[in-house]
């Protein structure tokens, strides 16, 4: 349940169209429902503005089932992240309405229209195509969180051609979310060219002295390009869900 929930149902009760009891049993549930192996918060879009993301990795299809369930009977919109397509095979034979979006291995429900609430576009750049399903993930996370999102793949350091021939898409962006393993050279590239937030993701991708990213994450942490905020390996959600933070103000 949101702020714009709680005022519709609180506007209903002053106009005598839904009694104290009937609007009790509605908030029953806030601040979180307890599923027994999970407690659903529903409170956080109060907080937040936007509802609980559930993790796919690590739990079992049924309980991603039930929490989708309980997100749904509040009519929260829905994404699951960290979702194989062999584990998505299994969700929706438990329910119902989910759709799959491969390339960022993220799954979403849409129970009510998304609001653009962003103040301007979310640019999701990344380096090189491995790089693609933690861009993904970043722009289907600011996407469902009520932003424009832009993107602006394959376009890292080793041709940097490919990134200078897209400036102006880079200066019209309110926040830039940069994506990028081996080195990660591209956030301090791009936040030297624009005076907009970066928001810089290592990714695992690359060969063994690159430590499954962690040569890309410290890289980032030490740019010496200022303004630029660094989430952790492969955390397109982390960056996706910052950018709309930030995208609001």
């Amino acid at each position: 349940m949101d702020s714009e929930s709680v005022v519709k149902l609180l506007t209903e009760v002053r106009r005598g169209k839904v009694s104290v009891s009937q609007a009790v049993v509605r908030l029953r549930h806030l601040p979180f429902e307890d599923l027994g192996f999970a407690k659903v918060d529903h409170h956080r879009a109060l907080r937040q503005g936007f509802p609980e993301v559930i993790m796919g990795q690590g739990k079992q299809p049924k309980e991603i089932a039930a929490i989708v369930r309980a997100l749904r009977r509040r009519k929260a919109n829905v994404l699951v992240t960290r979702l194989s397509a062999e584990k998505m095979a299994l969700v929706k034979k438990l329910v119902s309405g989910l759709k799959y979006h491969a390339a960022a291995h993220a799954a979403t429900c849409v129970g009510k229209p998304i609001k653009i609430t962003g103040k301007g576009a979310v640019l999701v750049v990344c380096a090189g195509t491995s790089d693609i399903p933690v861009a993904e993930e970043a722009a289907l996370t600011a996407a469902m969180m009520g932003n424009r999102v832009e993107k602006l793949f394959d376009v890292g350091v080793a041709g940097i051609h490919r990134l200078l021939g897209n400036r102006e898409q880079l200066y019209a962006a309110s926040v830039v979310i940069v994506i990028a393993g081996m080195e990660g050279a591209l956030p301090s590239v791009v936040a030297g060219l624009i005076d907009k937030p970066v928001i810089a993701v290592p990714t695992s991708v690359g060969y063994g002295a690159s430590f499954n990213g962690l040569a890309a994450l410290l890289a980032m942490l030490n740019s010496c390009a200022s303004g630029i905020t660094v989430v952790n390996i492969d955390n397109g959600f982390g960056a996706g869900f910052a950018a709309s933070l930030i995208n609001r103000v």
